[in-house]
């Protein structure tokens, strides 16, 4: 059993209105400090699997196919055991 987390966001140099719309609602809260943001996604995807390197091999495949737009979007994920994750029964 794994556990997959996600992150996809924007490449650099895409443009990102909601990123500058809550950079807007940051500073109109007093947050001057703040120069820049950018909004991604974050998903967690459990895999009933033993095999680390087959759990990779479709996440990898996930992204490219699913849960990113290679065109615009990049991602990066970890793989974790979830904690009491012995392996099947």
């Amino acid at each position: 059993m794994f556990l997959a987390k996600i992150y996809v966001t924007l490449k650099p140099g895409v443009l990102d209105p909601q990123g500058e719309a809550v950079m807007g609602g940051l500073k109109a809260m007093g947050y001057e400090g703040v120069t820049a943001v950018r909004v991604g996604k974050y998903l967690e995807v459990q895999l009933d699997l033993d095999d680390r390197q087959e759990a990779g091999r479709q996440v990898e495949e996930m992204c490219r196919r699913l849960l990113a737009n290679p065109v615009i979007e990049q991602y990066r994920f970890t793989l974790e055991e979830p904690a009491g994750a012995g392996g099947k029964a």
